[in-house]
């Protein structure tokens, strides 16, 4: 099955994101193409990233008219806001989901591959690992949120009850399935799927009934909808296993830091993922990366 990877960023993420390019052009095999997906206003920045096999994606391409940034008045401008008819104002991270959701629902590829700007692989990887025997993997951990904090927990089982009202699932409410991954693979006719029962559910476009809602998790949507609604486990071979390992949260890394934790990689994992909002230098990811 064709391959594209994914990723939706921002110009706060720019130099990772541009760390990103230069890991995947230097250990990923196997795709068609990498997007990347971007507001308007950052497209100029971000075109020096395109290459060969690299595109630049405005929101334009994906949403309609009515839904365009602006810059916040409550952050003095320094952060954007995506104002909406239909509900409370959308905020960045909710706006990836949604540009992600939109590009697994009209490329042409079979699978998407979706990752974060803040993730850098350092070990080859070939995006044909997530695919076995005609089956795709599908991220998937059992009672997942009983190992959660219960804030997280707790964010976690709205996702999940969100998910399930917007796919018209009557029972269960919710469920303790894990399907949030940095490093993960879609089925992009699944993608549509779901696109088509959130309208038939709701009676409303998909993007505006996900528009409207603030407790949204596109992994969690995609997850109930592959195992609760659309039925073909013929096509699925579910994995709790991460190809990517994740630093979410505490202070900033230092150098030393990050050779330890790609030391401390497990062999399947090929990728680390240090989230943007801990404030690590990108240079000494990158160096720690050896990748100048």
């Amino acid at each position: 099955m064709r391959t594209a990877i994914v990723t939706a960023s921002y110009r706060g993420d720019f130099e990772r994101c541009r760390l990103l390019c230069d890991s995947i052009d230097a250990r990923v095999t196997g795709h068609t193409r990498h997007l990347i997906l971007v507001d308007r206003i950052d497209v100029p920045l971000f075109r020096s990233l395109a290459g060969p096999r690299r595109e630049i994606v405005g929101e334009a391409e994906l949403f309609p008219a009515w839904l365009r940034s602006f810059p916040d008045p409550t952050t003095f401008g320094r952060r954007r806001v995506w104002p909406t008819p239909f509900g409370p104002p959308l905020r960045g991270w909710h706006v990836q989901q949604l540009r992600r959701i939109a590009m697994g629902g009209a490329m042409a590829e079979e699978v998407m591959v979706s990752l974060d700007s803040d993730v850098v692989f350092l070990k080859p990887f070939d995006v044909g690992a997530f695919q076995r025997q005609g089956r795709l993997l599908f991220h998937k951990v059992p009672n997942a949120l009983a190992a959660h904090e219960e804030a997280s927990r707790s964010e976690h089982r709205a996702w999940s009850r969100k998910a399930g009202e917007l796919l018209g699932i009557a029972a269960p409410d919710v469920t303790d399935e894990g399907y949030v991954g940095t490093l993960i693979a879609w089925r992009t006719d699944a993608v549509r799927g779901l696109l088509k029962r959130i309208e038939a559910v709701s009676g409303r476009s998909w993007l505006r009934r996900l528009g409207a809602t603030r407790s949204l998790s596109e992994c969690t949507l995609y997850g109930r909808y592959v195992d609760e609604v659309e039925g073909r486990p013929d096509l699925y071979e579910p994995s709790p296993v991460n190809f990517c390992r994740m630093h979410w949260v505490g202070a900033a890394l230092k150098e030393g830091d990050l050779r330890a934790f790609a030391e401390a990689l497990a062999p399947h994992e090929v990728a680390a993922g240090i989230q943007s909002f801990t404030g690590t230098d990108p240079r000494l990811i990158r160096r720690a990366a050896g990748l100048g």
